[in-house]
């Protein structure tokens, strides 16, 4: 019958310890930048959602009160009746008008450019007019 040496030690080594730690360090350095190039795609999926939700209040809005609001007016006529709309069968929205995913202010506008009835825009991460990738804007047009 074999018995253990009650002085004979378990577990790893430094060597073991440093090799599975370079292997999550390289598993790591090639699906983060994966992962998070997805969150930049997911939120101009959100904001293109949002202001496709945007678009079909206010085609409710114009159907009941037969305009669109005015640029002053803006996006929260959607959810509170503006000064003087008799006319005004809202909330058009559930909630309040949010931020884009990136919490800046969509920009409405009424009415639109080239012939357009409004123009809706987020102006992406950097909250400038144009860019590419998550820079990008997202407008209603498109």
């Amino acid at each position: 019958m074999y018995q253990a040496n009650k002085t004979q030690q378990r577990g790893f080594t430094l060597l073991e310890l440093l090799v599975v730690l370079l292997i999550i360090g390289l598993l790591a350095g090639f699906v983060g930048p994966k992962y998070f190039g997805q969150i930049g795609r997911s939120e101009q999926k959100v904001a293109k959602a949002q202001i496709d939700a945007f678009d079909k209040a206010l085609d409710q809005y114009r159907v009941d009160v037969g305009r669109y609001p005015t640029t002053d007016q803006g996006l929260a006529a959607l959810f509170a009746a503006p000064a003087g709309e008799g006319k005004w069968r809202g909330p058009y929205l559930k909630k309040a008008i949010p931020a884009d995913p990136w919490n800046n202010a969509y920009k409405y506008t009424s009415p639109g450019q080239d012939g357009r009835d409004f123009d809706i825009i987020s102006y992406g991460k950097d909250g400038k007019a144009g860019g590419t990738d998550d820079d990008a804007d997202v407008v209603s047009w498109n």
